[in-house]
């Protein structure tokens, strides 16, 4: 890289290099790395706000800290694009979350200077807290700093976890990144009650007058001023104890200082330099802005939290023509349609409301709209309290994000037959944020849950009667998922219709093969059935609709007239929907079917667009028609199928 623009950052290859630099240059250093992110993700898209704000706290970091012998554990990644670039990756920014490029959150594989693997919120903490025991256990001598954001402290394993520090004792350090939003994607952020406790004790008259006073008038008495002052300076301590951000943390055995100026470069190099010789758990709170320095990401703190790309100076992403409306955006409209009709129905979701598209409800009819934070757990359990009052909680979470949920789900809703809807946004395969986002496992581990019904629509329509299906359910839990995206474009028709639970239905009929899929992979089963005509073979095509309870009619029926079966699904095989067709045909006692599974494979799927990922593992029309004759060509040549004459 040798662009005059960086006349700095060009230089730096390393933080080594870095390290080469003076303290004052970091200023400059600060201001370089925040342009060269503009300037790359406005042409790529990516995670965006949050790492204009966390600039100058990447740079002091490893500044003073002697990175990678010492270990930096960002929590999360969104904030963690600037360290990415002082780390040797710059000049593959312009790759990031693109595929084979650069992943859009930490990744040990990618560079040592990625020390854990965060794509999910609120793990930094104990990750750091492990690294520091392996270290002492080691007999080992290096600086262990974890980088941690407010809304990250919404979720309850980072008390956990700081907690356990506090007794262990560790040698450790906690970065708290306060940017005052705690919501990842909210409009209006639900402020995290600490913070607000935070600015109010830090801003209380009372205090600041106290401490005003007392230095005025000690300075003036000299030597015994000097005593009278170390005796208020413990008062004052004792005061910041119960009146700051102190309190909780040291509570939970953390030594506090802050909050501090989080763009003040040459400062918190400071203050790093001086906490690392100290011993035991400590916690410097940082207070940052997102977007910081950049106009259109301060004003439109949501909007740019990730981007696609946008102009530069404006600040604005063109609009593709004639896009149809995102699956999230149907799913939020249709539930405000029912909370309208059913005042039992409220909308619970965790720190996504414009993600899982509940910011629609929030709108309307915010009364029936909770955002319990990066909450997961407590979201679940909340959800099934409410329904014990009779209430129907629909709870959006992603497919992703749900499994840090599990247990809830077992042991609160589906021991209890709570009828709690769960919504699965971002099931399968959604793109650029990459394997800790895809929504894989959902259907494997939601079907061997006793009691839960699960089902995934395959358009627009399906949805929203599933929905509706879902709210009307009495019985215990039910699961919807659906994928990331914008829908198919239909018209839709007004109001809603229930769909018989557990039935699927047949869209095409066939005689050589059955493509059973689910969700929005029928239609690629359809296309693909288009495909096959071309090649002489015959496919019937089936959307089963639900993975539990499955239609055994309709496999019972199917299995009567066509011998082999193609079941198509974008979670993993394991325990899947195509395992739920073999249990099922074993069930039925049918010996005579040939089943091929196809689905995602036992490993974790890279990043990239959804069409090129599906495309390279054969789950797009031409893969799937690919497959079915693969299959049919195996069967042919063990002699035990004919295809039909075309």
């Amino acid at each position: 890289m040798t662009d005059p623009q960086y006349s700095f950052l060009s230089r730096i290859d390393s933080p080594a290099d870095l390290r080469k630099l003076t303290v004052a240059d970091l200023r400059k250093v600060s201001a370089e790395v925040r342009d060269f992110l503009v300037d790359c993700i406005s042409k790529t898209g990516g995670h965006f706000g949050a790492g204009l704000g966390a600039v100058e706290l990447a740079v002091a970091l490893h500044y003073a800290f002697n990175t990678p012998d010492d270990k930096l554990v960002w929590d999360t990644g969104h904030q963690a694009y600037p360290h990415k670039i002082l780390t040797g990756r710059r000049d593959q920014l312009h790759t990031i979350r693109h595929l084979h490029g650069l992943s859009g959150f930490l990744r040990k594989a990618e560079s040592p200077y990625d020390v854990f693997g965060a794509g999910h919120a609120s793990t930094a903490i104990s990750a750091a807290l492990g690294i520091a025991a392996g270290r002492d256990f080691a007999g080992k001598n290096f600086k262990v700093v974890s980088i941690v954001g407010d809304g990250s402290l919404t979720g309850g394993m980072a008390y956990e976890a700081m907690n356990n520090a506090g007794l262990l004792k560790k040698d450790m350090i906690v970065v708290l990144n306060d940017n005052q939003m705690v919501s990842l994607s909210s409009e209006k952020p639900n402020l995290w009650s600490f913070h607000n406790y935070f600015n109010e004790m830090l801003t209380h008259p009372t205090y600041n007058k106290f401490k005003a006073n007392v230095w005025d008038l000690t300075g003036k008495l000299d030597t015994f001023g000097d005593r009278l002052r170390a005796v208020a300076h413990k008062v004052e301590s004792g005061l910041k104890a119960v009146m700051t951000p102190g309190m909780l943390f040291e509570a939970l055995g953390f030594r506090y200082f802050g909050p501090f100026n989080g763009h003040n470069v040459v400062k918190l190099v400071e203050i790093f330099r001086h906490v690392q010789e100290l011993k035991g758990p400590i916690l410097v709170h940082v207070v940052t802005i997102k977007g910081k320095g950049y106009g259109p990401a301060e004003k439109e703190v949501t909007g740019m939290h990730g981007v696609t790309p946008f102009d530069k100076i404006t600040g604005v992403s063109p609009k593709k023509a004639n896009e149809q409306p995102a699956y999230t955006t149907i799913f939020g409209k249709a539930l405000v349609e029912i909370c309208r009709a059913n005042p039992k129905v409220v909308g619970i979701t965790a720190a996504m409301p414009d993600g899982t598209g509940l910011i629609h409800l929030d709108r309307e009819m915010p009364e029936r709209f909770f955002d319990v934070g990066i909450a997961e757990q407590h979201a679940v359990t909340f959800a099934a309290g409410l329904a014990t009052e009779g209430y129907i909680p629909v709870t959006a979470i992603y497919s992703t994000f749900l499994q840090r949920a599990y247990d809830q789900v077992v042991h609160d809703c589906a021991l209890q037959s709570l009828h709690v809807v769960l919504v699965l946004d971002r099931g399968g395969l959604v793109g650029a944020d990459g394997p800790t986002h895809h929504g894989t496992l959902d259907l494997a581990y939601l079907r061997c849950v006793q009691g839960m019904v699960v089902m995934s629509p395959k358009d627009e329509q399906e949805l929203r009667d599933m929905l509706y299906t879902a709210v009307e359910y009495k019985k215990g839990p039910i699961a919807m998922r659906y994928p990331r995206g914008n829908a198919l474009g239909l018209s839709l028709r007004p109001g809603f219709e229930k769909i018989p639970i557990g039935k699927g239905e047949t869209l095409r009929t066939g005689k050589d093969i059955a493509l059973l899929a689910v969700g929005p992979l029928v239609n690629n089963a359809m296309e693909a059935a288009e495909l096959l005509t071309k090649e002489g073979i015959e496919a019937e095509v089936v959307n089963m609709r639900f993975v539990k309870p499955l239609d055994l009619d309709i496999v019972s029926s199917i299995a009567a007239r066509i011998p082999n079966f193609l079941t198509i699904e974008d979670n993993v095989i394991q325990g899947g929907f195509g395992s739920a067709v073999l249990e099922g045909l074993q069930s039925i006692g049918s010996t005579d079917t040939a089943v091929k599974l196809h689905g995602l494979p036992d490993d974790f799927v890279e990043h990239g667009t959804p069409q090129e990922l599906y495309h390279m593992l054969k789950l797009d029309a031409p893969g799937i028609a690919e497959v079915a004759k693969a299959f049919l060509a195996s069967r042919q040549q063990s002699g035990s199928f004919a295809l039909a004459e075309p």
